[in-house]
């Protein structure tokens, strides 16, 4: 009985050392070589999986408007980034027409925006208002490149009538465009809010500022139109200037 027990022991003892063997890191290699080669792909992904994320970490911080950071660390406006960039993609939209009105008239609006003292990524509303087509009309009125309405074109020095239509002019209308942003800028002091209110106007934004008791773009409760507005020129600007980041190819 006692011989039985001892033998008994014995087994279990040997099972034992043999599984602390084998749960040894210096013995996969001899023991099991493919364990070891299937660990080692898993912490390779682990790795990867790591790598990537703080990329994107770091891209999304990166990431500004009129020279201010966009704060992505707030969750609701790195989903809601997010969501545009994905849509602006070339993936999404196959923006070879987008790329090559950029390149034709983005340096000349720049260089107009810079003779009034505006931050360049303003030069990126035209291709969020209209795609660059001075054709385009809203079902409000608004036209032009830079979708401006009667009203406030011929406020800015633009001849809208029945024969002529400058909002259509190029040049005329970029110039009108940069007097009434640089008009926004001396009300709001904020070159986001000014952003916001060339979309929704500035009386609806005084409004909005006054009744929510807040004067931080991100955090105003805004119609979808002029909410998303700032989220469409920031992605916008992304894939044109990181075109590769974004499926963009020629």
């Amino acid at each position: 009985m006692i011989k039985k027990r001892v033998m008994c022991f014995t087994a279990i003892l040997s099972i034992m050392v043999l599984s602390k063997l084998h749960s040894e890191p210096q013995g996969i290699s001899v023991e099991n070589p493919y364990k070891k080669m299937m660990l080692e792909h898993a912490a390779r992904l682990k790795e990867e999986s790591r790598s990537s994320k703080n990329n994107i970490k770091t891209y999304y911080s990166s990431l500004t408007f009129a020279n201010e950071s966009v704060p992505t660390e707030d969750v609701n406006v790195k989903s809601k980034l997010g969501k545009y960039l994905a849509r602006f993609s070339f993936k999404k939209t196959r923006s070879h027409k987008m790329h090559a009105k950029a390149d034709k008239y983005l340096p000349k609006i720049e260089k107009i925006l810079k003779s009034y003292g505006i931050p360049e990524d303003f030069k990126y509303i035209p291709i969020v208002e209209s795609g660059l087509d001075p054709s385009v009309h809203s079902h409000k009125g608004a036209g032009g490149y830079w979708q401006f309405m009667p009203a406030t074109a011929r406020l800015y020095g633009l001849r809208v009538n029945g024969k002529v239509d400058e909002r259509k002019d190029f040049v005329k209308s970029t110039h009108a465009a940069a007097k009434y942003i640089k008009s926004l800028y001396n009300e709001f002091g904020d070159w986001t809010l000014v952003a916001a209110a060339y979309n929704v106007g500035g009386g609806s934004l005084r409004g909005s500022i006054r009744r929510q008791k807040k004067d931080d773009y991100y955090q105003l409760r805004l119609n979808n139109e002029t909410g998303s507005y700032v989220y469409k020129i920031i992605s916008v600007k992304e894939v044109i200037e990181n075109p590769s980041m974004y499926g963009y190819s020629i």
